[in-house]
């Protein structure tokens, strides 16, 4: 009977997202880590540029969001919460909102020494490009440029005049 419950744990672990204090994923992380939570913290090399002098620095893949792997029916997961860094576990009323596998392990595909390696598409000025993902998926617009943070910069058409957008390059397509 053990056994058989352990096994069942294992195959309830999933991926939640935890929203952290702003600019505290690094200490959300490593105190949950302590905590014994199978973390995950995208990151990327971020341009950045300041006085005229451009640098790289690593940077989250989402801004104020990490990841955790665990069972909410066999582990103490309303800790999370009250963690060091960490503003709350993103949740659905009193559970917790599970991510599908299929997300994480796409982001640690595109993983080279755990930097998550962000190729910016290839579009030229003016393009129509489609909207794939997000909020305005099936929209078109034209494509500006590609800004500082790799996000591709379109303006679409909303409420009738033109809107300078940026959006992950993941999100958009060649119209």
């Amino acid at each position: 009977r053990r056994g058989k419950s352990s096994k069942g744990s294992r195959l309830m672990m999933q991926w939640y997202a935890i929203y952290t204090q702003p600019h505290k994923e690094s200490v959300a992380l490593q105190n949950l880590l302590k905590q014994g939570f199978d973390t995950y913290l995208p990151r990327y090399q971020k341009r950045c540029r300041h006085a005229r002098r451009a640098y790289t620095v690593m940077a989250p893949l989402f801004p104020r969001y990490l990841f955790v792997r665990m069972n909410p029916e066999a582990q103490r997961w309303r800790s999370i919460n009250g963690t060091l860094g960490v503003s709350y576990l993103l949740s659905d009323g009193p559970r917790p909102i599970p991510i599908p596998d299929r997300i994480i392990d796409t982001m640690r595909d595109q993983e080279r020494d755990g930097i998550v390696q962000i190729t910016s598409p290839s579009f030229v000025k003016g393009q129509k490009i489609c909207v794939t993902d997000g909020p305005f998926a099936e929209l078109e617009g034209l494509f500006e440029c590609i800004d500082d943070d790799q996000r591709v910069v379109l303006l679409l058409e909303l409420m009738g005049r033109m809107v300078r957008t940026r959006l992950p390059g993941h999100a958009v397509s060649a119209a």
